[in-house]
């Protein structure tokens, strides 16, 4: 669903482990922190691959600075906000004209006009509508 490779799904199930906790929450805490995911929950792009190739492409900035990697990681008060040269790309707008149906998640913050989001806070389990069976995920990496 998060569009990555086994790979770097082990690392992320790795961290998630190493952090105190329910390792399944975590992992999917990680996995929807990553920028190409925020930037498809924000409603800048209709897939988290649009949102994957927006952001590799150079069309969002972290704090203000241009960021370009899709597995950078957001943390609370970050805004990502579209780059002025990017605001009148035609996915994007209508990806922002699509949004309205389905919602943006309470851990995040948008504002349509000025084409930015901020991070209010960590995703939680319950912020996550994807039907995933965690526990699953975490038995078939423990082995």
């Amino acid at each position: 669903m998060y569009g990555i490779k086994e790979e770097q799904f082990r690392s992320y199930f790795n961290e998630a482990d190493r952090q105190k906790g329910v390792t399944g929450t975590i992992l999917l805490t990680l996995l929807e922190r990553r920028l190409d995911n925020v930037v498809y929950r924000l409603g800048f792009a209709d897939s988290r691959s649009q949102a994957r190739q927006l952001v590799r492409h150079g069309h969002f900035s972290v704090n203000g600075v241009k960021t370009d990697i899709p597995s950078f990681l957001v943390k609370p008060g970050d805004k990502i906000a579209l780059r002025e040269k990017s605001k009148d790309i035609l996915p994007v707008v209508q990806a922002l004209e699509a949004v309205a149906r389905r919602g943006v998640p309470e851990w995040l913050e948008l504002d349509a006009e000025k084409k930015e989001g901020t991070v209010k806070g960590m995703p939680e389990r319950s912020h996550i509508t994807i039907p995933i069976e965690e526990q699953f995920i975490v038995e078939f990496y423990s082995k």
